[in-house]
């Protein structure tokens, strides 16, 4: 006689549970990270991830956004292209993200963006590429190819930068550095030098022995020319790449060489003091001097010791760490402009976002191309890992994604294509 009672107070109460599970859900907007925690891009991704959670953490302590808190969904696609995009999906799909930090690599990025274009996702990119791409769909804090590769390779040509009449272009093999590549032969060529006089080299994911290719470059720099190499190596091959260019003794003085996927952080593992001289080129350093520099280097310091972060002892900051800050708190304050996180209104309110970089400038968010106008500062590597800046932009520089030095590229293409 009392079961029927019984089974209605139990479906009652499980309708209560599962409604206030529901209402808890309600109380957060949840946020991707997608980031290689795995693999060999590792080295460079998994320092990204803590720099979502601690700014993420930054806006939660004063309030969250909308009303709720911001809860970080962190997924690893372990280096492995092709999961990228079924992470992404998950994220958007399943999880209902608002928007997702993350990707390293060129084909990373390649293969979730069909993903967030279908599925009408977010995705903010903070890593140097090589241009020749606007999506609707993606933001991209990290610098186009007239941020970095062109001013660098400018830099060498100068006076100040020892007048290099011979280029190594040396790069992992994938989207990124062959795209660069073509645009710096395409802008070597226009400034006079010959291709006998550029030597292009690749060398897989994860590549370990350095050996045959850095006595390739010392003969190819032995045939009367000043020689400097352009390395677009990306991921843990920069520990074996710089390690052997120490045990040859190939010295800044006499070959240098500018990277554009190596900071602070992948130098962490490397004995440095052969390796004074030689040259990176990003939009941030760590060793810059403003005050907004130095609240965001002590927030980190402070972060990485109370989450007990591996190297918590030695924190280090570096450019994709700076851009990926600038991107959750740009995303937020659009989020707050727009008055909710659907897409297409977040897309809208984040034309011409400010925030003031710790690079020492405010960086904008250009009101059509998706692009951070970003300084663009060469350092020279110390003996103790940091950099030391050479040269730099007077001021932020407008990113031209679309490179006039690739034939048939528009140069007025200057907006995401809507899909």
């Amino acid at each position: 006689m009392q079961r029927r009672p019984l089974l209605l107070s139990t479906v009652f109460a499980a309708a209560l549970l599962g409604a206030g599970l529901t209402a808890q859900a309600a109380e957060t907007l949840k946020v991707g990270v997608l980031h290689s925690l795995s693999g060999t891009m590792a080295i460079s991704e998994t320092v990204l991830k803590d720099t979502v959670l601690m700014a993420l953490d930054e806006i939660n302590a004063k309030g969250g956004l909308l009303g709720k808190k911001l809860e970080p969904v962190v997924v690893d696609p372990a280096s492995n292209w092709p999961l990228f995009a079924e992470k992404a999906k998950q994220l958007i799909s399943q999880d209902k993200v608002a928007v997702t930090f993350g990707c390293w690599t060129s084909v990373s990025r390649k293969s979730v963006l069909p993903v967030f274009e279908e599925l009408n996702g977010l995705l903010f990119y903070p890593v140097q590429y090589e241009g020749e791409e606007l999506s609707k769909n993606v933001f991209y804090t990290g610098a186009a190819p007239n941020q970095q590769a062109i001013p660098a390779v400018e830099y060498l040509m100068s006076k100040d930068g020892g007048s290099a009449k011979r280029f190594v272009l040396l790069g992992t093999d994938y989207v990124y550095p062959r795209t660069t590549n073509k645009i710096l032969r395409a802008f070597l060529k226009s400034k006079g030098i010959p291709e006998s006089d550029i030597l292009e080299e690749y060398t897989p994911f994860g590549h370990t022995d350095y050996q045959s290719i850095i006595a390739k470059i010392k003969k190819f720099a032995s045939e009367g020319k000043k020689t400097a190499v352009v390395s677009t190596i990306n991921g843990d091959s920069n520990v074996p790449f710089y390690k052997e260019l120490g045990n040859q003794g190939l010295k800044a003085t006499d070959v240098p060489v500018v990277a554009f996927s190596v900071g602070e952080e992948e130098l962490r593992g490397v004995d440095t003091k052969p390796l004074v001289g030689h040259l990176a080129a990003w939009n941030y350093f760590m060793s810059i001097k403003s005050p907004a520099n130095a609240e965001f280097t002590k927030k980190w310091a402070a972060y990485a010791k109370a989450k007990k972060l591996p190297n918590a002892d030695k924190p280090l900051t570096n450019d994709p760490m700076e851009a990926t800050y600038i991107g959750v708190h740009m995303w937020a304050q659009a989020v707050k402009k727009a008055g909710t996180t659907d897409t297409d209104k977040v897309i809208a309110a984040m034309a011409g976002q400010t925030f003031p970089a710790p690079g020492g400038f405010t960086s904008t968010m250009d009101p059509k191309n998706h692009h951070l106008h970003k300084p663009v500062f060469i350092g020279e590597i110390k003996s103790d890992g940091q950099f030391k800046v050479v040269w730099k932009t007077k001021g932020p520089v407008k990113a031209e994604p679309w490179s006039p030095y690739i034939p048939g590229n528009d140069k007025k293409k200057d907006e995401p294509e809507k899909k």
